[in-house]
C-alpha cells in the first residue's frame, strides 16, 4: 500500500543521491518506486517520517560562525599577535602606558572587523528571507500549501506560472508548461515541458524536458510532478557540493601584509640586537639599552596598521552599501582594486534577462526602427497577429506576465498601438492549436466580422513551408522564400532568436481536429528577431573596466552566436574575436588552455566545472580573477575566483553564499564603482604604510647612527613610545579619509605578485627616512655644539614634527600639496595640528616636562626645529616633482 508505515521498509538509495535516470522511466514506474499514488499524494504521517529519514529540503550551508568565534578571529593575525606580545613585554617591564596604548589599538581593530562581519551576515540573512519559501502539494488527496523545506521524496507537487520549483520533479502532467532554467543551465530561453519518458540516460539537464529542477521558475502553463530528489540530492544541490571543495584563498592584501609582517619582524629583531650590543660596547647601562631596544622594537612595528587597514576597508564597505554593493568580508574591498580579469555571466548580468524584439522583417524589408514606420502592407496584419496570438497578460498595476517570448511579442504590439485587451473584444479567440516541440509552432483562431482568422507563429523552418503559392487565392502576392531565408540566416548569425508569423482566413470556422489541413496555404506576414538585450549601462561599464586595465571575459551556457553577438554589443569582444564552446574547451588539455586563456574573450555552452577550469587557468597565469554571476551554475566559480561577485536582487542563495561581494541592484556597472573604491582604499593603505614605515625607519636611523657619529643616545624609551603613539595614531587614521587621486581608473591594476614595497616604496622609506633621521641628528649635533642643555628635547621635537611634515607631503605620489589644496583633507590637517599641540604640551607644560624628561625650548630653538622639519616636506615635494618630470619612474602615474 502507498501509505503503509515507513519504519518497516527502506527507500532506494536513488532517493537520497539522485543517481537514477528518472527521466527515462514512465511516471507510473517512478510512482511505484517512490511508493506514492499520483492522485492522492502522501499522508501527513508518512511525509513526516520521510522528512525524518531524509532531512529538510534545504541546501547544506557552510557552518555559521558563532559571535564569539567571529570576535576571536579578529585576533588571528601575525601583526596582532606581535603587538600583543609587545604589550605583554612592556607590561612586565612596568611600562603600562605603552601596554594600554597597544591594547586600545588592538581592541579597536577587533571591534571594527567584528561589527562589519556581523553586519554583512545580517544583511545576507535578510536577502535570504526575500526568497519564495512555499509550495503546493497533494497530501492525502488534498491541495495544501507547505514550506518548501518540508517537501520529501514522493510528494506530488503542483506547479503554476510564477512558482519556483521546490525540488527535482519527474513531471506527470504538463499543460503548456514552460520553465526558465537559466539559473541552472545559463539558457535565457524557456524550456517547454512534457510528461513522456525519454530514452537517453545521458541527456544533459537542458534536454530533460520531463523533469523540473529545484530553483528554476515556471513561467507559463501548469504542471504536476513527483518529487524524486530534495535538498542536497537535487541537481542544484550537486552544484552546491562543489562549493565545499577547494582551499580558502588569501586576498592580495592579506598575502602582502603576511610577507611584510614576517620580514619586518626579522629586520626589527636584528636591529634591536645591534643597538643593544653597540650601546653596551659604549658603556651604556644594560637596563637602559634593554629598554631602548624593546621600545625601538615596539616603535618599529606599525601597530596602527591593522586598525588603519580595517578602518579603511570598513569605510569603503559603507560607501559601497550606499552604491548597492554589499561586502561580505572586508578584504574583498581591496581585492577589487587588484583584479586583472572579470569573468562575467551573460544572462541577467550583462543582459536584462528578458526577451525583446530587436528587428522586424516584413514586405521584403527589414528594420530595427519600426515605431515611426508607416504601417502599410502587412504591418497591420502583423501587429494584429502579435497582439492576438499570445498568452501574455497585463495586470492593473501595469505588470506584464507570461512566457518571456510571449511577453516580448505582446509588448511590441502594445507599443505600436495594438492593445490585446481591446482587440479581443472584436476578435475573440475561438480555439487554438498549442505549441509543441514536433510542430515547432502554434496557431490561434479568432472570430472577426463573421469570418475566422488564424494566426500561426513558430520557427521559420516550420512556418515558411506552409506559406504556399495557394495564398494567392487570398489576394496575396507570391513570396520570395530565398530572401526570407537569407534574412533568417542573417538574424540568427547576429544572435537573434527568429520567429515567423503567418495568417489564414476562412468564411467558416474549421474543424479543430484536422491540424494538417488547417495549418497550410498560409499568408506570410513577417519575421521577428528577438534577443535578451544588454543592460543599458553594460557597455559603459565594460569600457571603464578596459580603461582600468581589467579584461572582461564572458562565460555563459547560452548559444555561441547569441553570446558572441552580446559580447560584441557591450564591448567584451571585438569584431575579430571568436567564441570558444564547451565541447571545444573540453577537447583542450590544461597546457593548451593555459596558453590560450588570456586571449579568449567569449566562452559559450560551458558547464560549471569548466567555469572553474577557466578561472584556475587564469590564476595559473598570475592573474587575479573576479567572477560575476547570479545563477547556481555560477556558484562554484564564484567560490574559486579571487573574488566572487553575486547578484542580490535576482540571484540565488547559493551564488550569494559563495561570493565575497553582492550587487544589491544586480547592476554590472556597480562593479566599476566597487573597483574604483577598492583602488582608492588600497592607495590610502599604501600611503599609510609609506608614512609609518618611513617614520619608523627614521627613529631607527636616529638611534642606530648616533653612536657611530660620536653622539650620545638621542632619545629615551618614553620619547620613542610617545612619538610612535602620537605620529602613528591620529594622522594614520586621517589618511583613510584621503580623497582618491586623479586618473585612478585610467591606470592598470597593481601586479598581483607585486610587493608592497615596489613602485618606489622602499626607496622612499630609505631616502626620506634618512632625511628625517639626518635633520634630527643635525639638531642634536648643533645643540650640543652650541652647548644647549635642551639638545634631547630638540631631537624629540624635530623627529615628531618632521613626521607631520612628511604626512602632509605624501598625500599624493605625484601631485604637489599646493595643487591638491591644504584643506582637501580636513581630518588629516586637524590630526597634524592636534599632534603639533600635544608635542608643544610635552615641552611647555610643567607636569609633562617631568613625565617626558623635557625642558622648554627658547623661541630661537623652536624656530630652528620648525625649519629643520620643513626640510622633510620640501624633500618629498622635490621627489614628486622629479616623478612629474619623468626623472623618476612611477608605474601608477606613468
Amino acid at each position: 500500500m502507498a501509505n503503509e508505515p515507513i519504519a518497516s521498509r527502506e527507500f532506494p538509495p536513488a532517493i537520497s543521491n539522485n543517481n537514477e535516470a528518472w527521466h527515462t522511466q514512465h511516471v507510473d514506474a517512478v510512482a511505484g518506486k517512490l511508493d506514492v499514488r499520483p492522485d492522492a499524494g502522501l499522508s501527513a504521517d508518512e511525509a513526516a517520517k520521510r522528512a525524518a529519514s531524509y532531512g529538510a529540503n534545504e541546501l547544506r550551508e557552510r557552518s555559521v560562525r558563532s559571535v564569539w568565534r567571529m570576535l576571536l578571529d579578529q585576533f588571528a593575525d601575525f601583526m596582532i599577535l606581535a603587538l600583543i606580545a609587545a604589550a605583554v613585554i612592556s607590561g612586565i617591564l612596568g611600562d603600562l602606558k605603552d601596554t594600554i596604548a597597544i591594547a586600545v589599538i588592538v581592541l579597536l581593530n577587533a571591534v571594527i572587523g567584528f561589527l562589519q562581519e556581523l553586519r554583512a551576515e545580517k544583511a545576507i540573512l535578510a536577502l535570504k528571507q526575500m526568497a519564495v519559501t512555499n509550495a503546493i502539494v497533494l497530501r492525502a488527496g488534498e491541495r495544501v500549501t507547505i514550506p518548501a523545506k518540508e517537501i520529501v521524496p514522493g510528494d506530488i507537487v503542483l506547479l503554476e506560472a510564477g512558482n519556483v520549483v521546490p525540488a527535482d520533479l519527474r513531471l506527470d502532467e504538463a499543460v503548456q508548461l514552460k520553465i526558465d532554467e537559466s539559473v541552472l543551465t545559463g539558457e535565457s530561453a524557456t524550456v517547454e515541458k512534457h510528461g513522456n519518458s525519454l530514452p537517453d540516460p545521458a541527456l544533459p539537464l537542458g534536454d530533460r524536458k520531463n523533469m523540473a529542477f529545484k530553483g528554476t521558475i515556471a513561467t507559463y502553463g501548469r504542471g504536476t510532478g513527483i518529487a524524486v530528489a530534495t535538498g542536497m540530492a537535487t541537481e542544484l544541490g550537486k552544484i552546491a557540493t562543489l562549493l565545499d571543495t577547494g582551499m580558502k584563498l588569501k586576498t592580495p592584501l592579506q598575502q602582502r601584509l603576511s610577507r611584510f609582517g614576517r620580514h619586518l619582524a626579522l629586520a626589527v629583531l636584528a636591529i634591536c640586537v645591534i643597538v643593544f650590543v653597540v650601546g653596551l660596547s659604549r658603556g651604556e647601562k644594560a637596563l637602559l639599552m634593554f629598554l631602548t631596544a624593546v621600545s625601538l622594537a615596539v616603535a618599529a612595528i606599525p601597530e596602527a596598521l591593522p586598525a588603519i587597514v580595517s578602518i579603511s576597508l570598513a569605510l569603503g564597505a559603507r560607501k559601497m552599501v550606499a552604491r548597492h554593493a554589499l561586502i561580505r568580508n572586508l578584504p574583498a574591498v581591496e581585492t577589487l582594486g587588484s583584479v586583472t580579469y572579470i569573468c562575467t555571466d551573460k544572462t541577467g548580468t550583462l543582459t536584462e534577462n528578458r526577451m525583446r524584439v530587436e528587428e522586424i522583417y516584413t514586405d521584403g524589408a527589414s528594420t530595427r526602427d519600426w515605431r515611426d514606420t508607416l504601417k502599410e502592407g502587412h504591418w497591420d496584419s502583423l501587429f494584429t497577429a502579435l497582439a492576438l496570438s499570445n498568452d501574455a497578460s497585463r495586470s492593473r498595476d501595469g505588470q506584464t506576465t507570461g512566457d518571456p517570448t510571449e511577453v516580448a511579442l505582446y509588448l511590441v504590439a502594445l507599443e505600436s498601438g495594438y492593445d490585446k485587451a481591446v482587440m479581443e473584444e472584436k476578435a475573440k479567440r475561438v480555439f487554438e492549436l498549442p505549441f509543441d516541440s514536433d510542430r515547432k509552432r502554434m496557431t490561434t483562431f479568432h472570430r472577426q466580422d463573421g469570418n475566422t482568422v488564424a494566426f500561426t507563429k513558430g520557427a521559420p523552418e516550420s512556418v515558411l513551408p506552409l506559406c504556399t503559392a495557394a495564398a494567392a487565392a487570398q489576394g496575396e502576392a507570391a513570396i520570395d522564400k530565398d530572401s526570407i531565408l537569407a534574412a533568417v540566416d542573417r538574424m540568427a548569425a547576429e544572435g537573434l532568436r527568429v520567429i515567423a508569423i503567418a495568417r489564414r482566413k476562412w468564411d467558416a470556422t474549421p474543424q479543430q481536429q484536422d491540424k494538417e489541413s488547417i495549418e497550410k496555404e498560409l499568408v506570410f506576414l513577417g519575421l521577428l528577431g528577438m534577443m535578451d538585450p544588454p543592460r543599458a549601462e553594460a557597455k559603459e561599464a565594460v569600457s571603464l573596466c578596459k580603461s582600468a586595465g581589467i579584461v572582461p571575459v564572458m562565460i555563459t551556457g547560452d548559444h555561441a552566436a547569441t553570446a558572441l553577438a552580446i559580447a560584441r554589443q557591450v564591448g567584451v569582444a571585438s569584431d575579430t574575436d571568436s567564441v570558444v564552446t564547451g565541447p571545444e574547451l573540453a577537447a583542450m588539455d590544461d597546457q593548451t588552455l593555459r596558453k590560450r586563456v588570456m586571449d579568449i574573450r567569449v566562452y559559450a555552452r560551458v558547464d560549471p566545472a569548466q567555469k572553474i577550469r577557466i578561472v584556475e587557468a587564469l590564476q595559473n597565469q598570475g592573474q587575479f580573477v573576479a567572477m560575476t554571476g547570479d545563477g547556481v551554475n555560477d556558484a562554484p566559480a564564484l567560490k574559486r575566483a579571487d573574488i566572487g561577485i553575486a547578484m542580490g536582487k535576482g540571484g540565488t542563495d547559493v551564488a550569494r553564499e559563495a561570493s565575497s561581494l553582492v550587487l544589491l541592484d544586480d547592476n554590472f556597472a556597480t562593479i566599476v564603482s566597487a573597483i574604483r573604491e577598492g583602488r582608492h582604499i588600497f592607495d590610502n593603505i599604501l600611503k599609510f604604510i609609506r608614512y609609518t614605515m618611513t617614520s619608523n625607519s627614521a627613529e631607527i636611523w636616529v638611534i642606530f647612527l648616533a653612536p657611530f657619529l660620536g653622539l650620545p643616545i638621542p632619545l629615551l624609551p618614553i620619547h620613542i613610545l610617545w612619538i610612535n603613539l602620537l605620529t602613528d595614531g591620529l594622522p594614520g587614521l586621517a589618511m583613510a579619509a584621503e580623497p582618491e587621486e586623479k586618473g585612478i581608473m585610467q591606470r592598470p591594476p597593481r601586479a598581483p605578485n607585486e610587493s608592497i614595497f615596489a613602485n618606489g616604496m622602499w626607496q622612499h622609506i630609505v631616502v626620506i627616512g634618512l632625511v628625517i633621521g639626518g635633520v634630527s641628528l643635525f639638531a642634536q649635533a648643533w645643540a650640543i655644539r652650541s652647548q644647549s642643555a635642551h639638545w634631547q628635547t630638540m631631537v624629540f621635537t624635530v623627529l615628531t614634527l618632521a613626521q607631520m611634515a612628511q604626512a602632509m607631503a605624501i598625500r599624493s605620489d605625484r601631485e604637489s600639496l599646493f595643487t591638491q589644496g591644504l584643506f582637501s583633507n580636513l581630518p588629516l590637517l586637524g590630526a597634524v595640528l592636534l599632534t603639533f599641540l600635544l608635542q608643544m604640551a610635552t615641552i611647555y607644560v610643567p607636569w609633562m616636562n617631568t613625565i617626558f624628561n623635557t625642558e622648554p625650548l627658547t623661541a630661537q630653538e623652536l624656530f630652528f626645529c620648525l625649519m629643520l622639519s620643513l626640510v622633510v616636506f620640501f624633500a618629498v615635494e622635490v621627489q614628486k616633482w622629479m616623478i612629474r618630470a619623468g626623472l623618476i619612474f612611477n608605474r601608477k602615474n606613468a
